[in-house]
């Protein structure tokens, strides 16, 4: 369809097509090099905790107290984790996502869905584009001139798959106000635990989104 287009002089599509390639190719690349929210000394993250973490975490019992981190020994605000990996800890830490070899935290957890929403409609587009170019016969000849596109089709379909239900999870978290470490772990999380509320972050739908994306 689009070689097609191209000797139609139609460029518009193609055009998108590349642009959104590269934009998420460079997407990729910004999520994992960024910093996802790496805690600094005490010394340096006492007035953003003042500033944010009273009016982001509502209705936390009063007996949980913030601990020191074993391994880096700072103070973690409420809802940090320490990553091995990375050999940090991580404010609002998600998971730690070996395709990005980066953690996904507070910082960069919004442009990690804007990662997978590009991801997707470039793999969805792609599909496109690879079932367009191919056309079936029941022949072996036909086999060895289309495995290659046969072959890339099955894995951008694997892909999509796999893109869609991680987009889909992450949203319904993020609908809830909650983290993948905070839904797998709930049990293990000392403020999650002792709470009479079973998410005590959880503002309602609309104002969790707002505040994840704004």
């Amino acid at each position: 369809d689009l070689q097609k287009q191209e000797e139609r002089g139609e460029l518009l599509q193609p055009l998108i097509f590349i642009l959104l390639v590269l934009c998420s190719v460079l997407l990729y690349f910004k999520v994992s090099l960024m910093d996802p929210g790496f805690v600094k000394p005490e010394e340096e993250v006492k007035e953003g905790e003042d500033k944010g973490q009273g009016v982001v975490i509502p209705q936390i019992p009063g007996d949980i107290k913030l601990r020191r981190c074993g391994y880096c020994l700072v103070k973690q605000p409420m809802r940090a984790r320490h990553c091995q990996q990375c050999q940090h800890c991580v404010r609002r830490y998600d998971h730690h996502c070996p395709w990005l070899t980066n953690c996904v935290g507070e910082r960069n957890h919004p442009l990690f869905i804007v990662y997978l929403s590009v991801q997707f409609l470039v793999l969805l587009w792609g599909g496109h584009v690879a079932w367009s170019g191919l056309y079936f016969e029941q022949s072996w000849e036909w086999l060895q001139h289309n495995i290659f596109l046969l072959v890339c089709f099955l894995l951008i379909l694997i892909f999509t798959i796999v893109v869609l239900l991680l987009l889909v999870s992450h949203l319904y978290l993020i609908s809830c106000n909650t983290t993948t470490w905070e839904f797998m772990s709930h049990h293990r999380i000392s403020y999650l635990r002792h709470s009479e509320l079973e998410n005590p972050f959880d503002q309602g739908i609309i104002l969790n989104l707002w505040r994840f994306f704004c």
